[in-house]
């Protein structure tokens, strides 16, 4: 049967005669990426989920440009150009698709069916129900998700970081042990990632948890504005790569009335997010200023009413001002919330907070339902990197999607490309700003 199918496509057909064209079609299988897998930890499995609708329309979108392009270049009509492509894929795919139609686009599989158990000893078994033998793989788990997750075939469970930590452990095992070519951890929080330098007797955790999973055999790990950029110079060889939500930020920002008007200014919340904030300074050609804090670190805050800042100071003006601030996670909120407060006694006007990691840990949601009636803030702007529910329903909770940038960097490295414009998106989001129109795809 190959034969003869082979021998009648093989008619007139230059695509399949030159060996130069039938590489550049198999060097990136764009019918059915059979080398790429998705594994979904209990507490990442909505993330993933997005991202995977988010890959599928990727690998959608680049079939149908190598499509038009090979029929433009050869003069053939698109379904005989798919149907020579799904002719690739089937004489060199491993099984020939079960697809009825081979003129159609076939949407590539890519999610791993796993099943994860929880023993009443709290013990957790990772088992894969697909094979990843030679595959790429890239797991995700969100550490934060601190929602009843499936185990057990339904049974819902509410997980620690500890917990969902030792999930990825035991599936990072499993993955391995099955024959992964390569594990690649998506990782929107990364574990651990405030206790990364040391004021005293104490541990480099967020050094260790990395070094435990490089040990497992993890290569690389994605994950959105790492707490501390010098974790990564811990590790021989996993590398890190650290993405950044801005564009969609100051897209949503963009959106909202009155808001980016001559009278917006960009606060730093603290020392730490000086780089941070400078560059949606930069970015929205708007003056910095800077809130300086004393803290005192032999107190650990358990809510948004515990704070160990013992003084702020600000360089800079915002007496009638838009204040927009930056900074990489809200854990129980306190912090944030008493330089809000501070904002507003210097005659701040609107003040606006953008957070990669929305924590919101303990009690913090009903601390800002307060702040919020009381005026001390308008807006707080967050990604879906860490999910969640109750927060959703706020009026002054905004969420930005985050899976599309997290497709696109998974697409790339699986085809080894660059990663260059989304590891820095300046020249993306300078474009955008200046659309004349103001529209913003």
């Amino acid at each position: 049967m190959y034969c003869e199918r082979n021998a009648a496509m093989s008619q007139n057909v230059p695509l399949l005669r030159k060996k130069t064209n039938y590489a550049m079609v198999s060097r990136v299988n764009y019918t059915n990426p059979l080398n790429l897998g998705i594994i979904a930890c209990p507490g990442g499995e909505i993330f993933a989920d997005k991202v995977i609708l988010h890959l599928k329309n990727g690998c959608r979108r680049q079939f149908q440009r190598v499509v038009s392009t090979l029929a433009k270049r050869y003069n053939l009509e698109s379904s005989a150009v798919i149907e020579r492509l799904n002719f690739v894929h089937d004489a060199t795919a491993p099984l020939p698709s079960s697809h009825p139609d081979p003129t159609q686009y076939r949407t590539p599989h890519i999610k791993i069916p796993t099943n994860f158990t929880m023993f009443a000893n709290g013990e957790i078994k990772a088992e894969l129900m697909g094979s990843v033998r030679g595959k790429d793989i890239y797991i995700v788990q969100d550490v934060e998700n601190h929602f009843p997750v499936n185990f057990n075939g339904g049974a819902k469970k509410t997980l620690s970081v500890n917990d969902h930590l030792m999930t990825l452990f035991v599936m990072v095992d499993a993955a391995k042990q099955a024959g992964a070519k390569r594990i690649t951890l998506v990782l929107p929080t990364y574990p651990y990632s405030r206790q990364h330098k040391k004021k005293g007797r104490e541990g480099l955790t967020a050094s260790r948890v990395g070094k435990i999973l490089e040990f497992l055999g993890v290569q690389r790990i994605i994950t959105l504005d790492i707490h501390s950029r010098e974790i990564g110079n811990s590790f021989k060889h996993l590398c890190i790569e650290n993405l950044h939500a801005s564009y969609q930020i100051i897209r949503e920002l963009s959106t909202m009335p009155d808001v980016l008007n001559d009278d917006f200014v960009v606060v730093s919340p603290d020392t730490g997010a000086v780089d941070r904030n400078k560059f949606y300074a930069t970015a929205l050609k708007k003056p910095l200023a800077l809130l300086y804090k004393e803290r005192d670190y032999s107190k650990v805050t358990e809510n948004a009413l515990e704070n160990n800042i013992s003084e702020i100071k600000l360089l800079g003006n915002v007496a009638g001002k838009t204040v927009f601030m930056a900074d990489d996670m809200l854990g129980t909120g306190g912090t944030l919330l008493k330089a809000m407060k501070f904002l507003k006694d210097q005659g701040a006007g609107k003040v606006i907070s953008a957070i990669s990691l929305p924590l919101f840990s303990g009690n913090a949601i009903s601390f800002f339902d307060e702040a919020y009636k009381q005026g001390y803030f308008y807006r707080i702007i967050a990604t879906n990197g860490v999910y969640q529910e109750d927060v959703l329903k706020r009026e002054w909770f905004t969420s930005v999607n985050i899976t599309p940038l997290f497709a696109q960097t998974i697409l790339r490295l699986h085809q080894e490309m660059s990663l260059g414009s989304l590891l820095d998106n300046r020249d993306v989001i300078v474009k955008m700003l200046s659309d004349k129109d103001g529209k913003i795809d």
